[in-house]
């Protein structure tokens, strides 16, 4: 199969392209490898950016790459190339095996059993082609629409750093020697403002929001995510220092994210195997407050992080990972589980080269019964964060810093804007001190926090 033939013959590219995974799987086997694998990635992505109405930035383009992954035993290599020429696939694939022949043994390399492959059935409603259904105009209307909502709630925004529309659709096919072949298409579409204010004295602020969908039809509406990122902006406004205290602290879903973050980096089988991560050698320990349960699950219909199989071929699943503050299993490949002794759990990823990492399902903090504002309203003096700066977690030792910003509380309610703070403590702690957990969870990407309270905290001001 040429290139000419995928170019001329666009009714059959699908068609051809699957039979080209397959293909180079058998030629690589046919070349000497004892085990192969090939993936092929294509897509179309489109982003513009308006700017006080001026349309700043517009971009729109496709790509199609493919990749390989050859064993020799327990060697293995990996390569890749966007040129689907006769020429260019035998010098990728040639490339390849040679490079298996004189790279390191590593006893854990391999695919997974045969038993394990397969991929999950049903419309998993990851794609929807109307995110590619408005002509270019009205993309761009999206975005300007977005920012004029926010520049006009009020007077005090003066200016704006845009409004944005992007979309994006995607086709992975993936095939192995084993006899595994999937693939599965994906579309996703967003807006967002962030909008500048100003007040008397001349002080400036700036915040944002914004909405993003598998499907146009679910997007929210321009002329609301502008409104709230108006509102979040307008807030910040005439913000504080506060004194050096230790008080409870709450943390807005965007932010109470990052914490997640932590503990996937912690149950993160690479981290785990290396001896990395705070949280090696604690399966089956207490690790977190008694209402923390955390899952990982890659099959939620719609969901950012789903998928129909993993980066190697095996089904997605759902996997608890901590059950009410226990933790119950790490995140791991096949690689990282033969390394532990453990079982994968079907979080391999991988892109067109190299040895699959560990990636995410749909990971989230099961929420709990209160709202947000009962939550605050439980807090008599104390420190809602909606925004952190920079990285201040050691993963080892489980100490953390983070610069800060949000809303002081005060009598149960958002009192006034407080910067220039810092946040301090442990890890190992603060999963211990999450005394409360909202009921907002909602997921805007593969990964979902509702509001939380966590108690012990220093936050750290004049």
């Amino acid at each position: 199969m040429s290139s000419t033939q995928l170019e001329n013959q666009p009714e059959q590219i699908e068609t051809d392209l699957r039979n080209l995974a397959q293909e180079m799987v058998s030629r690589a086997m046919s070349g000497g490898a004892s085990a192969a694998e090939c993936v092929i990635a294509e897509g179309d992505e489109f982003s513009t950016l308006v700017r006080l109405g001026q349309v700043e930035t517009l971009k729109e383009s496709g790509s199609r790459s493919i990749g390989v992954r050859v064993f020799n035993g327990k060697r293995t290599a990996s390569t890749y190339s966007s040129d689907f020429s006769r020429e260019g696939l035998d010098r990728m694939l040639k490339s390849a095996l040679e490079l298996s022949r004189i790279t390191s043994e590593d006893p854990f390399a391999g695919l997974p059993e045969p038993s394990q492959l397969g991929s999950l059935s049903g419309d998993l409603d990851l794609y929807h082609p109307d995110v590619y259904s408005l002509p270019g105009q009205e993309r761009i209307a999206y975005a300007r629409r977005t920012e004029k909502a926010a520049i006009d709630v009020d007077a005090r925004i003066k200016n704006s750093d845009g409004g944005s529309f992007d979309a994006a659709t995607g086709h992975k096919i993936f095939a192995n020697s084993l006899g595994f072949r999937g693939e599965y298409r994906r579309s996703y579409c967003s807006i967002a403002a962030v909008p500048i204010a100003q007040d008397e004295s001349g002080a400036m602020q700036r915040d944002y929001w914004f909405s993003v969908a598998r499907s146009l039809a679910k997007l929210d509406s321009p002329e609301n995510v502008g409104r709230i990122a108006a509102q979040r902006t307008l807030r910040r406004l005439g913000s504080r220092k506060v004194k050096t205290a230790q008080v409870p602290i709450i943390f807005d879903p965007l932010v109470a994210a990052s914490i997640l973050e932590h503990i996937f980096e912690g149950v993160n089988g690479d981290s785990v195997y290396r001896g990395a991560s705070f949280l090696a050698g604690k399966l089956g320990e207490k690790i977190a407050a008694d209402q923390i349960t955390v899952i990982d699950d890659g099959t939620i219909p719609g969901g950012f992080g789903t998928s129909p199989f993993d980066g190697e071929g095996i089904p997605t699943r759902r996997t608890v990972v901590i059950e009410n503050g226990v933790l119950k299993s790490y995140l791991l490949n096949t690689y990282t589980a033969k390394k532990l002794k453990l079982q994968t759990t079907g979080n391999a990823s991988r892109g067109l080269a190299g040895t699959p990492g560990i990636g995410l399902g749909n990971y989230f903090l099961q929420p709990g019964m209160k709202t947000p504002a009962e939550v605050i309203g439980g807090v008599k003096e104390g420190l809602y964060v909606t925004e952190f700066l920079g990285h201040g977690a050691n993963l080892v030792t489980g100490d953390y810093s983070r610069g800060a910003s949000g809303m002081w509380i005060s009598g149960g309610e958002l009192a006034y804007p407080v910067e220039e703070i810092t946040v301090a403590g442990n890890l190992k702690e603060i999963f211990f001190n999450i005394s409360e957990i909202a009921n907002d969870l909602e997921f805007r990407g593969p990964l979902a926090c509702p509001t939380i309270r966590i108690d012990g905290l220093t936050v750290g001001g004049e």
